[in-house]
């Protein structure tokens, strides 16, 4: 796909982290980028400053979806490209020592649920919105291609750690959804790929940096090469590649520094 100021974007938690980075990425090559965050007052001020247009969603909620997908193509006309950072998700072990009761404990049924539709059932949501809208829309080329999809897994997805059940989980389901979603939109010309993360500068990350130095460097050094944390910019980059280079579909991406982690 052609990356120029015809094409408009839609990008998920797009105020801060890897979805900050791919706005600002896809702005910086000319692409009209609305973003969809619950953090109003820091999405108004990056939407400003990339001259894009900022959308209050909540990526749990239908209705909110479906107006932030309805204002963005008010201001910049339908998306072409989507690119889904934002999660709501939960954490815990599947069952662990409580101090309090001296017993032990399980997750809540109910947190993995929060965490499957934080994770899995948002992606589905706002892939097939993007792509019911792109299915009506000319194509952009000779291949016929109307839009991109680009979700955002996670090298937990095959790579889980100790108190990960439901993040891994929830992205290996977000991986396992990426081929036969490609497949449905194959004769409409949509791809659909994701990207697996490994640990990034992001947010999160930074308040380790701030509160605990030692866990921040030590989590680099677990990097084979580059010995340290993916900069969100790295994350940006490729979003650009996956627009532009219209052979990948129904890839599930790593982007991690070759690093595989043994359980602690």
């Amino acid at each position: 796909m052609k990356i120029d100021n015809s094409l408009a974007a839609v990008v998920t938690g797009g105020a801060s982290g890897l979805g900050r980075a791919s706005a600002q990425a896809l702005a910086a090559a000319g692409v009209k980028v609305a973003i969809f965050d619950i953090s109003e007052e820091a999405g108004e001020a990056f939407a400003k400053e990339i001259g894009g247009v900022f959308c209050n969603v909540d990526i749990t909620n239908e209705e909110s979806v479906e107006a932030g997908f309805a204002k963005a193509r008010e201001a910049h006309g339908q998306e072409r490209i989507v690119v889904h950072c934002a999660i709501v998700a939960g954490g815990g072990k599947t069952v662990s020592f409580d101090k309090k009761t001296g017993g032990y404990k399980r997750t809540p049924t109910e947190q993995i649920a929060k965490s499957a539709e934080g994770i899995f059932t948002a992606s589905y949501r706002i892939a097939s919105i993007a792509a019911l809208g792109m299915a009506t829309a000319d194509p952009l080329n000779e291949d016929g291609e109307r839009g991109t999809i680009i979700l955002t897994s996670s090298a937990a997805a095959e790579d889980g750690q100790i108190g990960q059940v439901a993040y891994g989980g929830g992205k290996g389901a977000v991986n396992a959804m990426v081929l036969p979603m490609a497949r449905d939109l194959m004769d409409l010309g949509i791809r659909v790929n994701a990207i697996m993360p490994g640990t990034f500068a992001t947010p999160p990350m930074l308040r380790v940096k701030e509160h605990a130095p030692e866990v921040y460097e030590n989590l680099g050094k677990a990097v084979p090469f580059p010995r340290r944390l993916g900069n969100p910019e790295e994350f940006g980059s490729l979003v650009l590649e996956l627009v532009r280079n219209i052979y990948f579909n129904g890839q599930c991406i790593r982007l991690d520094g070759a690093i595989r982690m043994p359980p602690k």
